[in-house]
Order: C-alpha cells, then sequence, then structure tokens
C-alpha cells in the first residue's frame, strides 16, 4: 500500500493534537490545554513539517476531526484544514472524533470485543457511538448520537470498554456501569489515529475537496444536525 503524505488535524476536545504522515514515517504534537487551540494549531503544525521537511504543496490529503464535540473547536480544526487545502486544492478528509477515540481505545485494548466512544457534551449531556471489533477494525452498531446520560444503552451484550470523558457520567448510569469491562475516560481523539483513518478515505479514493470540508453538529437548535450536513 502506498503510504500517502497526510497532515491531520484535531481541536475537538481539551487536546490540540497534530500528526503527519511522510512516505517514510510520522510525526506528531499532542498537548491539552482548554481554550487555546487558535494559539497552538498552526505553530504545531508548522513545527511537524519542519521536523519532516515538507511543505503543504507536498501533501497529498489534510484531515480533520469534524465532530461531535465541542463547538468552537470543531470550527477551528475545520477552518484550518480547509484554509491550508484551497491553496493548493489539497484533498480532505473528515475524520469521525468517535472513531478516532475508538480506534485509540482498541490500540491500548487489543483484546476488546466492543467499544462505546463517549465524550462529555456539556450540557448535561454526551455525546456516543457503540463499535464491535471485528479482526482489528471497528465497525459501528449505531449512528452517532447526543442525549442525557440516562438515554444512552448498549445494543447488545458483551465485553465492553468504555472510553472517553463521558465515563464520568457513569455513576447515572447504572445499568450500563454493570456491563462495563473496563474504563478508560482518558482517552481524546488523537491526530496520530486520524492519519489510520484518513489513509483508508485516501486508499479507497473517497476524497473531499477542500470546500466540502464540513463540521458535524449532533444537537438540534442553530447548530446542523449529523443528517442535515
Amino acid at each position: 500500500m502506498i503510504m500517502a503524505q497526510i497532515l491531520a488535524l484535531d481541536t475537538s476536545t481539551d487536546a490540540c493534537s497534530v500528526a503527519l504522515q511522510t512516505h517514510e514515517q510520522t510525526f506528531e504534537r499532542f498537548e491539552v490545554v482548554p481554550r487555546k487551540h487558535t494559539q497552538l494549531l498552526l505553530p504545531m503544525v508548522q513545527s511537524l513539517l519542519d521536523e519532516a521537511q515538507v511543505s503543504v504543496a507536498d501533501l497529498n490529503m489534510i484531515a480533520f476531526g469534524r465532530g461531535p464535540g465541542s463547538f468552537a473547536g470543531i470550527r477551528i480544526a475545520t477552518g484550518a484544514a480547509q484554509g491550508l487545502a484551497l491553496a493548493y486544492e489539497t484533498p480532505v478528509a473528515a475524520i469521525s472524533t468517535l472513531e478516532a477515540m475508538a480506534y485509540r481505545a482498541l490500540e491500548l485494548n487489543p483484546d476488546a470485543e466492543y467499544i462505546l466512544a463517549a465524550l462529555d457534551a456539556r450540557m448535561d449531556e454526551l455525546y456516543w457511538c457503540c463499535y464491535r471489533v471485528e479482526t482489528g477494525n471497528l465497525c459501528a452498531l449505531q449512528e452517532e448520537r447526543v442525549g442525557a446520560p440516562e438515554t444512552l444503552g448498549l445494543p447488545c451484550d458483551g465485553r465492553w470498554l468504555f472510553a472517553g470523558s463521558g465515563a464520568n457520567y457513569l455513576s447515572r448510569m447504572p445499568e450500563i456501569e454493570a456491563k462495563i469491562a473496563s474504563v478508560d475516560a482518558d482517552i481524546y481523539p488523537e491526530a496520530r489515529i486520524m492519519l489510520q483513518l484518513a489513509q483508508r478515505e485516501y486508499t479507497a479514493g473517497r476524497l473531499l475537496k477542500p470546500e466540502e470540508a464540513q463540521p458535524v453538529y449532533l444537537r438540534e437548535g442553530s447548530w446542523k444536525k449529523k443528517d442535515q450536513q
């Protein structure tokens, strides 16, 4: 498989995460820096490009965490990806933050059978999605959702791993807690993991034009729902 040169960005949570895949190796920066994404994101990108000795013009694709997550954070990564890509008409890939979290959880727990990835959505709600592990890959068992912790449900029985900050609400979900075999609340969407998912999109030819880069908001109201994108 040809390894594309890909830049990945994520600012959907308190973490600011940037990763770069070249034909030979991978570079990354990751910091948990609440409310500092706008100041740090582009300097982190430039630092990686300088370290790898490549330019934006050399990239085959730019990937970004499209959500769900912090409204402001998702817009920062989307805008940065669009801005960088438009200059050279570089294709983009919109990567699910929940899927990236689930793959990070699988990396840390390769014997997992099922993974529940959930983020604290503020306003007393969670963003979540359930996945089944199939020979090292993940299969989503439902659409990504948002709702109060009490509305969360597992679609089947099995050995479940709970990944992400949504685990902080487990005390309000006794039925879920009883079915969870292990918990890792410190898992974030990481740009390094998004590189792997973007490579999959590149290999499959599922490329987006820069102007097609759109965030995904799951809440109703002034924010667009996923099916309205």
